[in-house]
């Protein structure tokens, strides 16, 4: 029993002195890697401010930013287990860095696709924040990229994350990515009404709308198709996204209300859908009437 006491003591003892060793090697190793932090997180948001004003592209600078303070820890890591006496487990990490990417590139091949996806959409991509997209059936505001999902805000305040991947296969509608929205309005008309005169009121009335742009961009009005009771006229005008005053359904519900009034009160006729009854065999018609 004495002897198992004896041999337990000096196994604590050589402990004691290699921690005691070590000790001040350890304490150095955290004052670096607290200072290679700090370096980090500093150079991850100069580098995010700067690119950001340089770039005008915030999701770009943020993930630069992302990939500078990873590849620092990783290389305060590194330095951290040199010093401790560690450099041959810091070589072997290395070394096998190569296999492991193997190993988990098989495990988690879907993890990867998106990852690697999400470089490619950071250094080539289709939108920007603030752009309103539609990808898979869905409609919404871009709010952020990350490196592995894209983040969507629906119209209807849902948060939609689509997978990187998925937004490089399939095809991406982005509506603002220039700044300028085309949208529609279709009126009709009566057949007896005079076109050109009814053209022109609502050329009027898209000139002295606030919003809907002029110059390059400027509104047309064309006869879109020959409706059964009306001749249809189709009115497209441009707004700008960037610079939009009066949001775009508002400014589409103004401009309804205004072709209307000016149209009805230039005595335009604007009829209702007409259902047309042929009675081929001559029989009478009957029809009940609530009494």
């Amino acid at each position: 029993m004495q002897t198992l006491l004896d041999d337990l003591n000096e196994r604590l003892l050589a402990y004691y002195d290699q921690f005691v060793n070590v000790l001040p090697k350890l304490i150095i190793a955290i004052v670096v890697f607290t200072i290679i932090l700090f370096i980090a997180n500093y150079a991850s948001r100069k580098t995010n401010t700067r690119l950001t004003k340089r770039l005008e592209d915030p999701l770009l600078a943020k993930f630069i930013g992302r990939i500078i303070k990873t590849t620092l820890v990783v290389i305060g890591l590194l330095i951290v287990l040199q010093i401790i006496g560690l450099g041959g487990t810091a070589a072997g990490l290395l070394g096998t860095a190569g296999m492991g990417a193997f190993v988990f590139g098989f495990a988690f091949k879907d993890i990867g696709e998106h990852f690697l996806a999400g470089i490619m959409l950071a250094f080539n991509r289709p939108f920007n924040v603030g752009d309103v997209v539609e990808l898979d059936d869905q409609k919404g505001v871009v709010v952020t990229l990350n490196l592995r999902n894209t983040h969507i805000k629906t119209f209807d305040g849902k948060d939609i994350y689509i997978p990187n991947g998925n937004v490089i296969k399939n095809p991406l509608i982005n509506y603002t990515i220039d700044g300028f929205l085309r949208n529609s309005i279709e009126f009709g008309i009566d057949y007896d009404d005079d076109v050109q005169k009814a053209i022109q009121i609502i050329h009027n009335v898209l000139a002295n709308t606030e919003g809907v742009l002029q110059d390059n961009k400027k509104p047309s009005v064309h006869i879109s198709s020959l409706g059964t009771s009306t001749l249809n006229l189709e009115i497209y005008y441009w707004i700008d996204t960037f610079d939009s005053k009066v949001p775009s359904l508002v400014l589409k519900t103004n401009l309804i209300k205004d072709i209307l009034k000016s149209l009805n009160e230039s005595g335009f006729y604007l009829p209702g859908e007409v259902v047309e009854l042929k009675n081929y065999k001559k029989d009478s018609l009957r029809s009940a009437v609530a009494s």
